[in-house]
């Protein structure tokens, strides 16, 4: 079939549901991960104008390759599938653009040659090509996991497994999924003496997708190591806290409830997005994009949401408190009136950030 995105056209196989099959996979799920992708591209460029090429690593039809090959980046596509490999070479041709395709895995080819940027974006885990990555990528490496119940710890075993660290299957499970993929990230780069800064992150629909600055050196992968660390969660009253650093020390129980504490991690704790990166990327959103208005509101949701390393939804504090939720503009507006920094997330219409805890919200925004 023919899919019209941004200024491009490409042919796909039809598609039956979300699984894999036979067929080369595309999922048109994913236009806001891809639009947001492009406009992340040409925001890049302003930011590192040295940056000229750009590897698909995992392309399936080419679309990521062939939209950015539009934009006038040096592109190679690679792909294990020989179907996806003659589909790549079609979609080029068939809009006029250049580009190189290679018939390989793009592993090896990662371990032997440089690129500026590398987007890997699998069907699943993103795991087996991160080593990689994190050694053939000059500057920016753009990720997506949609293995999102191991991520967010609804299936634990495999969360353990595929990212090493313990996830929790908590009420903020997408932001769970977020700092559990950040972390393994960060810590693979770190084995390189790379450093994965997040400059972009965004959890959409059933994925995560990630766009890591990488810098190099033992100095600047340490300070990368130092945002990991642990969060301890109580399921009874919400109450949340942090702890850097490798080693977890959780509390024996809730020190404002006595309940049971769950503990996550490592997990990235530092900040996901660079605020100015954001609104240049929003900048970068153009009409011809078929996602332009949910990527803009995504973008400006991200440029203000504050750094805090989980939110809440007010929906569920206030069952647990007993009373009816106000509009959520009131109760954030109670929140700053009472000196706390709030901001709306990205996460879901009634979740959002604070500095306050759970009791100061209680008291800030109570009748």
């Amino acid at each position: 079939m023919r899919v019209d995105e941004g200024n491009v056209a490409v042919e796909v196989p039809e598609q039956d549901g979300d699984s894999v099959g036979d067929d080369v996979f595309f999922n048109p799920v994913q236009e806001l991960n891809r639009d947001v992708t492009v406009a992340a591209l040409r925001a890049y460029r302003d930011r590192e104008p040295r940056a000229g090429t750009y590897l698909d690593a995992t392309a399936a039809s080419g679309i990521r390759g062939v939209r950015a090959a539009a934009e006038g980046w040096d592109v190679t596509c690679a792909d294990i599938d020989p179907e996806a490999i003659a589909l790549c070479e079609d979609n080029l041709a068939r809009n006029d653009l250049d580009g190189c395709v290679v018939h390989r895995d793009a592993n090896p080819l990662l371990h032997e040659d440089y690129f500026d940027v590398v987007d890997v974006d699998p069907f699943g885990t993103p795991i087996p090509f991160v080593d990689a990555a994190c050694q053939g990528t000059r500057n920016l490496l753009c990720v997506t996991a949609t293995d999102t119940a191991p991520l967010c710890g609804a299936h634990f075993e495999s969360g353990v497994r595929s990212y090493s660290a313990v996830p929790r299957n908590t009420e903020y499970h997408a932001e769970m999924g977020v700092r559990i993929l950040l972390s393994a990230l960060a810590r693979t780069a770190a084995r390189y003496d790379v450093a994965a800064t997040p400059i972009l992150t965004h959890a959409t629909k059933h994925y995560v997708r990630t766009y890591l600055e990488l810098d190099r050196g033992a100095k600047v992968a340490n300070a990368a190591i130092d945002e990991l660390g642990y969060i301890h969660h109580c399921e009874h009253c919400l109450r949340r806290e942090t702890e850097d650093g490798l080693i977890a020390h959780p509390p024996e129980a809730c020190p404002e409830c006595g309940h049971h504490i769950q503990t996550a991690g490592p997990v990235w704790l530092g900040p996901t997005h660079d605020p100015a990166f954001v609104a240049t990327v929003r900048e970068s959103v153009t009409d011809e994009m078929g996602t332009a208005d949910r990527a803009v509101d995504l973008l400006e949701t991200l440029e203000a949401e504050l750094p805090e390393p989980t939110h809440y939804d007010q929906h569920r504090l206030c069952k647990r408190w007993g009373r009816g939720a106000s509009a959520m503009d009131e109760f954030l507006a109670d929140l700053r009136a009472a000196g706390y920094e709030a901001s709306r997330t990205h996460y879901g219409g009634t979740t959002f950030k604070t500095t306050a805890s759970v009791t100061e919200m209680r008291a800030a925004t109570g009748d």
